[in-house]
């Protein structure tokens, strides 16, 4: 029972002959579930907390360094997606070449990318949607809109929003995947729309002075009793690794490829393009944001106390453009819904493939006839991610949401240099220029952002993925099917 064992080539083209997903995704609606996830939290909510607390006016800077080292991921993934069209991202590319014991990890890792990326996401859209409620004079009570450990109040506490937005979404996933594409689509044109608005709008708002310094000198934050460091060369670095989280987007492209009319071009082309055009808007909206509104007044203990979580409609308010923020803000409360619908819907089909490979229970690759959708699978993962959205402080999501993402692409940059060694004869429709040198760049890259990630992030991350060996060598190993064939033969 070798936990080294590599799932053939085979028995991938297999599964994808009996696959029961339809297949109704074209390039273009790809590339609409790339950028559907990468624009919500990155922009909306992550842009306050990467200026506040890493990188100051510099947070552009930081956004360049994270588009980077996603490049160097995102070849990798698009020659894998060329060779493996199949559910399950990174997870099954691992299986396929490194072994079962680095797949299961990377599909460990995988689920709290996802999962907590989702719960991060249902936070967010929490904040845009009350702040839409005060806008038409509806105020919530504070203890149905803020997690146990952020509020202020005594007795019971959770953020109803966060909670039902999970459910809403997990009800329109359940109908079907085209339909859920179709509302994707419209969804993503109004938030493009909305960020270009953005960037053409915040211009006339900017006051340079705002940007300088551009980047702050190195100084610590104390909040509530804690310490943080921040600004200077390492604060940039640290933002980077921080707003990581916003770049999931082109990843949660292959976890689709099982549902691609045509995955094998279809998916590189989608990951990169998605990739590069939030990119470009990242930057832009970054600049600008930090010129309209000084980084400082992001403190959540400041003058502005909500700007944070909903960083650029409140930069809007302060210019004195009520008109504007509210756009923006139905915008985002529209928009962040298409990025929850992405990640849940990747997450299940990861939890599918897996569970075809017998590593977790048989329950989460049943799929429903008539919809073509896991629809047991998303009505526990949809549970689950619901509560602890309801329960838990966006920060701390959203670090070990980063873990997560930084993890699973070193893995991919190690897993595709390896096939190219070990099958060159395999047949790639994308391949990896140069690939030595973009594959150690991904991998020295994305651990170094890893590795400057927030103490917290890094122990609680650390400590998820030893329980996740620990379910391997408890449940997985033996219930796996290379397991069931070593064991006939």
């Amino acid at each position: 029972m070798s936990i080294m064992r590599v799932k053939p080539i085979s028995a991938f083209e297999a599964d994808m002959k009996k696959s029961d997903l339809k297949r109704v995704l074209g390039k273009w609606s790809l590339t609409a579930i790339g950028v559907g996830a990468i624009i919500g939290g990155g922009i909306f909510v992550l842009t306050g907390t990467g200026a506040y607390y890493h990188a100051g006016p510099a947070l552009a800077l930081s956004f360049i360094i994270a588009g980077i080292a996603c490049v160097f991921a995102a070849l990798c993934y698009s020659e894998f997606a060329s060779i493996l069209p199949v559910e399950g991202s990174a997870y099954a590319y691992a299986y396929g070449t490194i072994g079962e014991i680095f797949a299961w990890i990377i599909g460990w890792g995988l689920i709290l990318e996802y999962a907590m990326g989702s719960m991060t996401v249902a936070v967010s859209w929490s904040g845009y949607f009350n702040k839409l409620l005060k806008m038409f004079h509806i105020h919530l009570p504070e203890y149905l809109t803020t997690d146990p450990a952020s509020y202020t109040g005594e007795g019971f506490s959770m953020n109803l929003p966060a909670f039902c937005i999970v459910l809403l979404v997990i009800s329109l996933l359940i109908k079907g995947t085209k339909s859920a594409a179709k509302a994707n689509n419209m969804i993503v044109i109004l938030k493009v729309s909305a960020v270009i608005f953005v960037i053409i709008a915040g211009l006339f708002f900017i006051n340079t002075a705002n940007w300088h310094p551009f980047i702050p000198e190195a100084t610590q934050i104390v909040e509530k009793e804690t310490t943080h460091n921040a600004y200077g060369i390492a604060g940039i670095v640290s933002g980077a690794a921080a707003i990581f989280f916003a770049y999931v987007g082109f990843d949660a492209v292959s976890t689709q490829a099982g549902e691609a009319i045509n995955p094998k071009k279809d998916v590189p082309f989608a990951i990169i393009a998605s990739l590069l055009i939030c990119t470009v808007l990242y930057i832009l909206v970054s600049l600008v944001l930090t010129g309209m509104m000084n980084y400082k007044d992001f403190n959540p203990l400041g003058k502005y106390p909500e700007a944070i979580k909903a960083p650029v409609a409140y930069a809007f308010d302060i210019a004195g453009q009520n008109w504007a923020g509210f756009i923006i803000t139905i915008a985002a409360t529209i928009g962040l819904v298409s990025v929850l619908m992405v990640m849940i819907m990747g997450q299940s089909r990861i939890f599918l493939g897996m569970s075809k490979d017998g590593l977790i229970p048989a329950v989460f690759s049943k799929v429903n006839p008539i919809s073509g959708t896991p629809k047991t699978n998303l009505m526990i993962l949809g549970f689950i991610i619901a509560v602890v959205a309801a329960f838990t402080p966006i920060n701390k999501l959203a670090d070990m949401t980063s873990f997560g993402t930084l993890f699973a692409f070193t893995m991919v940059c190690i897993a595709v240099w390896i096939l190219r060694v070990k099958q060159p004869q395999l047949t790639r429709t994308f391949k990896v220029p140069a690939l030595p040198i973009i594959a150690v760049c991904g991998i020295s890259i994305n651990t170094y952002l890893m590795i400057n990630l927030s103490k917290d992030a890094q122990l609680l991350s650390l400590g998820w993925l030893l329980i996740g060996v620990i379910v391997y060598f408890g449940y997985s190993k033996k219930r796996s099917r290379l397991n069931k064939t070593e064991t006939e033969e």
